[in-house]
């Protein structure tokens, strides 16, 4: 390409080169369509880097007042969506610095001493991912209270606990939604933790090996937040880890919601009819009226590929690098925006199904008996009361569930002598744990899904996310 005085070359990569690039290397090596995201991160680099060259007599006072004015100018052509971006200059790095010298004229060409491309990026991007960490777990507090408030309300009322999607044990919907208060409270700190671990600024390590000017990185990681600046050049330029755990914690949370949106689409069939959900969050059929199709739910589900093959993408660029900087890691950027918007909608679209679903405690309390789900409430009250040994009552409660079976009646109508056959000592006070009810009201240990419990989980979480 050609510079504003006519020669051959580049205008910020000076005199080594006299070509311009060929037309597909100057498209291959462009990434201003992606890292554009980054205009605020680079645009706040910048102006912490040139209050601390001012303050260090790097640069003089009055080139730094210049530097920040233009910046200020650049941030409201940004806002206002008039910034000339422009692919040959490559990335937001260069298209900041040109559009700084048109407006300010050479103080603009003091600002990238004592830095580089290589840690302006790293700093840029670990800022942006910071955020992005920040957000993520404020979603799923958001999507956890929403949880509690629709737990609060089902805290007693009774639904079939699955294993093997097979009818296993009476539960709550109450206990069933706390699990995933739970989960994401896992998911939530994993953020935390990774925004934590990364909170350290990369941005005076220049190229690979740091800088001979006396500049104050301590000052500049303050200016912007971090904790402290990284201890190692080459470290800082050249790791992406920071992207790898804030993807990996993604793509957990993305797993956890596509669980929750995998439920929400059993539970919404007429086979089940345990829940509908309003207009807001389900979609017509073309050709069939009668429909109503979970589409917030299905596309949630759908979404945890495109995380997780974010954080498969990056870990597979970052594999085989040595250090430190190599364009390879240019690659970084992209598949990261893209996951985390991804998330971002799912969570918000998933806190929205939840706050809108209406549970059908009759349609869920009907279920909550089949299959004979009391089945271990009849071992446990042999072993309790008679002193069984539990394989033994397991045997006995196993041939009672086959009479019930055969005749066809589920083990609460079951004939106490049809039980007393099988055992005389059983009494009738056995039909107290052989309801749904009496089942899960009886499931009192710590986490379990006595409604007593559930209400206690309820009112801890209350106050954890209050």
């Amino acid at each position: 390409m050609t510079d504003d005085s006519g020669k051959a070359g580049h205008s910020l990569w000076g005199g080594r080169f006299s070509a311009k690039p060929a037309d597909l290397m100057r498209r291959i090596n462009a990434s201003i369509d992606v890292d554009r995201r980054l205009a605020g991160e680079d645009l706040a680099g910048s102006r912490a880097h040139a209050a601390m060259l001012a303050e260090q007599g790097i640069i003089p006072k009055a080139d730094e007042q210049a530097i920040q004015a233009g910046l200020d100018h650049i941030a409201g052509e940004i806002a206002t969506g008039v910034f000339p971006f422009r692919e040959e200059l490559e990335d937001i790095h260069m298209n900041v610095e040109a559009r700084l010298t048109e407006l300010i004229g050479p103080p603009a060409g003091r600002l990238h001493t004592a830095r580089s491309r290589n840690d302006q990026v790293a700093l840029d991007f670990r800022m942006w991912v910071r955020a992005a960490c920040q957000r993520s777990a404020d979603q799923i507090r958001d999507l956890q209270r929403a949880l509690v408030r629709r737990a609060e309300e089902h805290a007693d009322a009774l639904m079939p606990g699955f294993t093997h999607l097979q009818p296993a044990q009476p539960v709550t919907f109450g206990h069933h939604l706390m699990a995933y208060v739970e989960m994401f409270a896992r998911d939530a700190s994993r953020f935390d933790d990774a925004r934590a671990r990364m909170n350290e600024s990369p941005l005076g390590a220049a190229a690979l090996a740091g800088t001979s000017f006396p500049i104050d990185r301590h000052a500049v990681a303050a200016a912007l937040g971090f904790d402290r600046p990284t201890a190692n050049s080459l470290d800082s330029v050249s790791s992406r880890d920071f992207a790898l755990e804030a993807l990996s914690a993604g793509a957990i949370c993305a797993t956890h919601l596509s669980r929750l949106a995998e439920e929400i689409v059993i539970w919404m069939t007429p086979a089940f009819g345990f829940i509908t959900l309003s207009d807001a969050f389900t979609t017509g059929s073309s050709i069939m009226p009668q429909k109503r199709n979970p589409d917030a739910a299905e596309l949630i589900r759908a979404k945890v590929g495109k995380i997780l093959g974010s954080l498969v993408n990056l870990t597979v660029v970052m594999k085989g690098l040595p250090l430190a900087y190599g364009k390879d890691m240019q690659e970084d950027k992209a598949g990261t925006f893209e996951a985390f918007d991804a998330l971002e909608l799912s969570l918000a679209a998933m806190t929205g199904m939840i706050d809108d679903l209406a549970a059908n405690r009759s349609a869920m309390s009907a279920a909550a008996g089949a299959g004979f789900s009391t089945a271990t409430d009849l071992a446990d009250w042999l072993v309790r009361r008679l002193g069984l040994p539990f394989r033994e009552a397991h045997h006995v409660t196993g041939r009672a569930v086959a009479r019930a079976e055969a005749l066809g009646c589920d083990l609460a109508a079951l004939p106490l002598a049809e039980l007393q056959a099988l055992d005389d000592r059983i009494a009738a006070d056995i039909y107290d744990v052989l309801s749904p009810a009496a089942s899960a009201a009886s499931r009192m240990s710590h986490g379990g899904t006595a409604p007593a419990q559930v209400r206690l989980q309820i009112a801890r979480w209350k106050e954890a996310l209050a």
